[in-house]
């Protein structure tokens, strides 16, 4: 997992992500949770994404203890490593939700993590994955020094599956790979881009999956 220095070279504070994840929450991940449902976020960083979420309970995991400086009231924060959750009840987590953690984690410690999520998951309640796509990002994908695992579209939905997961939504290009661009980051470029079939710049995909059956 990142040091506490990566949040002051690799992951220094940009307001364009609160633009972005209030965007993303609007017009994407919002149709998969309801008003009275539990959320949980894993490396929740600067907790643009949980601080958007709107639901009964809201949960944020992330080993820098700077994080909780960031989250608005009613979220629940805890410091510690994302492959540990034994502290969340069984059968109550509606949706999990995790944005460029997977790549930094071992295999084995995403296999753990698995593992509880299976036991945390509320029946029907799904992971969402977010993070960079090898085969599109394969250029830029170690210029993060924490970076140690590779997943592709393809790996991650078969490692997925593998796990006891059944994947309910893969896209290969859900986003570009960071908002450090000369493009404005924009509400409407957002809504724009999501719902276009073409994807410039697209490194970063989006899987769903829930516990198979």
């Amino acid at each position: 997992m990142p040091d506490v220095g990566y949040h002051e070279t690799r992951f220094a504070f940009d307001k364009r992500r609160e633009v972005l994840w209030r965007s993303l929450w609007k017009y994407w991940f919002s149709r998969y949770v309801r008003p009275s449902d539990c959320v949980l976020e894993l490396g929740s960083g600067y907790a643009h994404f949980i601080n958007n979420v709107h639901a009964a309970r809201r949960i944020a995991v992330d080993s820098w203890p700077g994080f909780v400086d960031y989250l608005n009231g009613g979220v629940q924060g805890h410091v510690g490593d994302a492959t540990d959750i034994s502290f969340v009840e069984d059968g109550s987590v509606n949706f999990a939700f995790a944005s460029n953690l997977v790549e930094h984690l071992s295999q084995d410690g995403f296999s753990r993590l698995l593992e509880q999520l299976k036991h945390k998951l509320a029946r029907g309640g799904v992971l969402a994955l977010l993070q960079p796509n090898y085969r599109y990002a394969f250029r830029e994908y170690f210029d993060d020094y924490t970076h140690v695992t590779v997943y592709s579209h393809i790996t991650l939905c078969d490692f997925l599956t593998a796990h006891g997961f059944e994947i309910v939504e893969c896209i290969p290009r859900f986003v570009p790979l960071t908002v450090k661009s000369r493009f404005k980051v924009s509400p409407f470029l957002i809504w724009l881009y999501l719902h276009s079939p073409l994807k410039p710049l697209g490194k970063q995909m989006l899987i769903v999956a829930r516990v198979s059956q």
